[in-house]
């Protein structure tokens, strides 16, 4: 089955007792990538390195950032298997802000192999 993170919306609630190893895996994706590495005390080692991404072109951009999330994702959350990474974003969002959210599809390694 694959499951999806969607970073454009708006932010969840962390859950201590998630119901399910897709929900506790999907809240994991979204704590990486939502968190500069080196940001959380104590965890200094969660998170992705997002250093030297500004002022690149788009399609760069995404090409770099989709390396740099699936290698902090296969790093950090090794029962996830990602399928894409997709980029939501409008025209005006781009072109003013340079904003790209991402949207991971992906698998739980224990499915693959079942």
């Amino acid at each position: 089955m694959i499951y999806t993170v969607d970073m454009s919306g708006e932010g969840a609630w962390v859950n201590f007792s998630p119901a399910s190893t897709a929900e506790e895996v999907g809240q994991n994706i979204r704590t990486i990538i939502g968190t500069s590495l080196g940001s959380a005390p104590g965890s200094r080692e969660i998170g992705t390195d997002y250093t030297g991404l500004v002022d690149e072109p788009i399609p760069i951009l995404r090409a770099r950032l989709s390396g740099i999330i699936t290698a902090a994702i296969m790093e950090q959350e090794p029962r996830a298997r990602i399928v894409s990474i997709d980029f939501q974003e409008t025209e005006e969002e781009s072109a003013l802000y340079g904003r790209l959210l991402p949207v991971i599809k992906y698998t739980l390694a224990e499915e693959a192999t079942t």
